[in-house]
């Protein structure tokens, strides 16, 4: 069968070419350049907990190499301390202690408690996983190196699409180049950001809002008051009151740089080196008691973000992923990591299309649930902009206007909350049917399961996350006490051989886990999981008939029997 065609080279491009390799489907990635990323250090991506793991399980690269994990978030407005955050274990409850630096923690995702500390000095803790900073160029440069060792992606530089042709069987693309060339695939998937000519040759409409914040960029290496941490600081002193005096952020990178965003006023006033110059120098000196510190200028840009939201995500055997098929930004929020997650949803639905013929149901899922999810995302970034940036508006919402701006901003940048955490595919096409055995646990169906350690079918203790991503069902089985006795002791006892039939039975291949607990779940649940990573329901104690009907539903319901055989 014919190979997936992936239009752009990119950061969501690669991800997709490296999960359907996982999943043995072969990929061509049409590169418009040279295979080559021009480093950019003022150009970066927060990565969140669960994408970071991503990237991670898929190059085999711990990204806190090349990246930094905050050691703690810092808001402020004008002189005024509004929230502490600490990442790391907090022995004392103090804001300010037991903080870690890029590097220390583990490549599983694991989570740190944290601290929060806000105006009042009221401390809350919680659990909380530190970003990721990394500079794009450095996360692509992770996928590039990946890919030149897999055997089943082709990335063809220099070829630039002009045309797509769709038949029944398969897509037919045309590249421009040294030599135009034709490329037969099976799925075409355009992930060749916010110019998509993929989307403008579907004849996809991309609606929405331009130039919603604006930001002057500066990286630059030099030390601030707070090593390792990111800080948010609205109004600061040193600007004059009105729409001038803004934000600034500054969030940590690896090798003592730091990137530096300042939210410019409406309109489209040129940001001359002069002006930028000024504004570092301006903000270091606030930051550092009257005098500018030393340091080296690496990069600077101008950051316009967009709102924009692509009306279809398919269109027969075509798809859009990434900046393709929606712009957002504002407030702190990160597109990349929704493009990420589009790569995650399509790769296993594809994968399973590819080897077994297409199911439509799940195929156009892949449209509903993604697409849901950012647009609550940006209807969430939309409603709060005006409250946000139109002068006090939230005092007539919500009591104490600035700790609800600082609430708003810190779950954007902190990714929690509705502008800011990984979505839940509530109303999915995908979810089973209510079991009367069904079981409630802390996630909800359609959201994102929780990383807990877990035991794998050959008896290593491994975590959640390191199982997904290869096309798989997973079943796991909450057993207290299993986790200090070998696989071998409990495998053939209990309940456990009418589980790992009814596994056995399942309409796809699926792998049985055992943890010892999982959030709010009792003794005996049994969790379906999806290959990416979201609950699809949980069980009180094994149930085959419903375990069998849920995974059924998760596949796209029965498949028609000419689709059945396999084309792969």
């Amino acid at each position: 069968m014919d190979p997936v065609i992936i239009v752009g080279a990119g950061p969501v491009g690669l991800t997709l070419a490296l999960a359907l390799a996982r999943q043995e489907v072969p990929s061509v990635v049409l590169d418009e350049g040279l295979g080559k990323d021009e480093q950019r250090p003022a150009r970066t991506a927060v990565l969140r907990e669960d994408t970071t793991a991503l990237v991670e399980r898929l190059t085999g690269f711990p990204l806190s190499e090349a990246g930094f994990r905050w050691a703690g978030w810092r808001s402020m407005r004008r002189k005024q301390v509004m929230r502490e955050i600490a990442f790391g274990t907090q022995g004392s409850g103090d804001a300010g202690s037991s903080r870690r630096t890029a590097g220390t923690r583990g490549a599983q995702g694991s989570r740190d408690t944290h601290v929060s500390r806000d105006a009042e000095g009221s401390a809350d803790a919680e659990e909380y996983a530190a970003p990721l900073h990394i500079a794009q160029h450095a996360l692509t440069g992770a996928l590039r190196d990946a890919i030149v060792h897999e055997r089943l992606i082709k990335v063809a530089v220099n070829s630039r699409l002009d045309s797509i042709e769709q038949e029944t069987s398969g897509v037919t693309a045309h590249t421009r180049g040294t030599k135009g060339t034709w490329w037969r695939g099976s799925y075409l998937v355009g992930c060749d950001g916010p110019r998509s000519t993929v989307r403008k040759l579907q004849d996809i409409r991309f609606p929405g809002r331009t130039a919603v914040e604006r930001h002057a960029v500066a990286a630059l290496r030099t030390e601030l008051p707070w090593p390792g941490e990111a800080l948010l600081h609205r109004m600061p002193p040193w600007r004059t009151s009105g729409p001038s005096a803004g934000e600034v952020t500054a969030r940590p990178l690896a090798d003592d740089a730091w990137r530096l965003d300042w939210l410019l006023p409406p309109g489209k006033d040129l940001v001359t080196p002069d002006l930028l110059l000024a504004r570092i120098r301006e903000t270091l000196a606030g930051w550092s008691g009257g005098s500018t510190p030393a340091y080296e200028l690496l990069d600077t840009g101008v950051h316009t973000v967009h709102h924009r939201l692509a009306r279809r995500w398919r269109a027969g055997r075509v798809f859009l992923a990434g900046d393709a098929a929606h712009l957002l930004g504002a407030l702190g929020t990160q597109g990349l990591d929704e493009g990420l997650r589009d790569a995650d949803n399509l790769a296993w639905k594809l994968a399973l299309a590819w080897h077994h013929g297409p199911h439509e149901t799940l195929l156009d899922s892949y449209q509903v649930e993604r697409r849901a999810v950012v647009a609550a995302r940006l209807r969430a970034a939309d409603q709060a902009l005006p409250l946000l940036r139109g002068g006090g508006g939230l005092r007539s919402y919500v009591p104490g206007s600035a700790r609800g701006h600082d609430t708003l901003l810190t779950d954007g940048h902190l990714g929690r909350g509705p502008l800011g955490a990984p979505g839940a595919y509530a109303d999915s096409p995908l979810a089973p049917p209510h079991a009367d055995s069904a079981a409630p646990v802390d996630t909800a169906p359609g959201a994102p399961v929780v990383d807990v350690r877990v035991t794998a079918e050959d008896g290593s203790f491994v975590r959640l996350r390191e199982r997904l991503g290869r096309g798989v069902l997973l079943v796991m089985l909450i057993a207290p006490g299993t986790g200090v006795w070998e696989r071998k002791h409990w495998v053939t006892a209990g309940i456990m051989p009418r589980l790992a039939a009814a596994v056995t039975a399942l309409p796809h291949p699926a792998e049985l886990l055992v943890a010892e607990s999982y959030p709010g779940a009792a003794a005996h649940t049994v969790l379906l999981v999806r290959p990416d990573g979201h609950l699809v329901t949980a069980f009180s104690g094994v149930r085959p008939a419903d375990l069998y009907e849920a995974a059924e539903a998760t596949l796209g319901g029965p498949a028609k029997a000419e689709a059945t055989a396999s084309t792969g």
